[in-house]
């Protein structure tokens, strides 16, 4: 398998600042939720979009000083894959080069906003738990 990475683009990046009273005692929990899209193109079957969102919201249960959306798009031309391991194997792959580039994005926007930077953690491994292989054992026949 072949990856070419062609290029980052930015889908939506937003922030508003939310005016809510938090006691100096309380714990802030951010919460940040991750979603990924993966499509290629119809016609041209090398070139994948891996699309990686975070997003941040308050809601009255659990009140948050901002709210922030950002979507990048990585752009990748893949070739030689074949069969679901190494589509998996790409989507993995794909999903960690672009996280670094939302992560940078979070903290820039944040700065920008005049507001203490958030810096999300840095993942060494696969980010969304369907990417995580399964225990290389059974934890039932363990001697």
């Amino acid at each position: 398998m072949k990856i070419d990475f062609k290029g980052i683009t930015a889908e939506e990046i937003s922030f508003k600042l939310n005016r809510i009273k938090l006691n100096p005692e309380d714990k802030l929990d951010i919460k940040p939720q991750f979603s990924r899209q993966v499509r290629k193109v119809t016609g041209n079957d090398k070139l994948n979009f891996v699309s990686l969102s975070v997003k941040i919201e308050s809601t009255p249960e659990e009140p948050k000083p901002f709210d922030i959306n950002v979507t990048l798009v990585g752009i990748f031309e893949v070739e030689d894959v074949h069969g679901e391991a190494e589509e998996r194997k790409f989507v993995i792959e794909a999903t960690k080069l672009v996280y670094p580039y939302l992560r940078s994005q979070v903290t820039n926007l944040t700065a920008s906003a005049y507001i203490a930077p958030l810096n999300l953690p840095v993942i060494s491994g696969p980010i969304f738990p369907e990417d995580r292989d399964q225990f290389a054992f059974n934890p039932g026949n363990v001697n």
